[in-house]
């Protein structure tokens, strides 16, 4: 089975159901029957979005490499730019951002396997997730993967409307590439930054997947 439900939803799925429900039956015994009707069918609509949202398929990788980073997830490239990273690397780095629309799937996933070398969560504001500043004053987290290619930076940044970020990683663990390491809530942008020597493999406004698009090739350590 390909669709499954994402564990960070299922309370707020069973609320909605419950309130909506309660809702319908008030409705169907207080207004008219076409009020009824009409509430229902925006019901079924309103449930059938929050549901899509929560979606988890099945990401299988096509070919688990550590000279390859996978998209860590859906979404569109909204950034490849060369670009100083200043929390951790203090240097440039190629940076290549994904932003997800509330209408992708928001798990994050592993983009490459390696040990947790830093992490951290900065709470922050809520810039739409494609302003210029949004990387480095909204709600994030900043991960740095230590793997035999280099370090690789990956950040969640929480967006306008995205106001929850959830993550299932530590520092010192031992990742796997493909595997799940966290969600955004409703919308917002992944930014990962690459060693200079990376080759980018997207570009500017493709739609890329997680655990289906390269989204670079790294060099061969020497």
């Amino acid at each position: 089975m390909n669709f499954r439900i994402h564990r960070e939803g299922r309370i707020i799925l069973f609320s909605a159901l419950l309130v909506l429900t309660v809702l319908n039956i008030a409705i169907w015994n207080l207004a008219p029957p076409i009020a009824g009707w009409l509430f229902l069918l925006l019901s079924i609509v309103f449930f059938l979005v929050i549901l899509q949202f929560f979606r988890n398929p099945v990401r299988v990788l096509p070919t688990i490499d550590n000279g390859l980073v996978y998209a860590p997830a859906d979404g569109r490239i909204c950034v490849i730019e060369e670009a100083q990273e200043d929390e951790y690397f203090h240097d440039k780095r190629l940076q290549v951002s994904i932003f997800m629309s509330p209408f992708n799937v928001h798990v994050n996933r592993n983009p490459i396997a390696g040990i947790v070398q830093y992490f951290r969560y900065h709470p922050g504001k809520y810039l739409v997730a494609w302003h210029p500043k949004s990387s480095t004053e909204n709600e994030r987290t900043t991960l740095v993967y230590r793997t035999d290619h280099g370090d690789i930076l990956m950040r969640q940044i929480a967006g306008a409307v995205a106001r929850r970020i959830k993550w299932y990683v530590s520092e010192g663990d031992r990742v796997e590439q493909g595997s799940e390491m966290g969600f955004i809530k409703f919308g917002s942008r992944v930014d990962l930054f690459l060693p200079a020597g990376a080759e980018v493999q997207v570009s500017m406004d493709q739609q890329v997947k997680g655990n289906r698009t390269v989204i670079a090739t790294l060099a061969k350590p020497t």
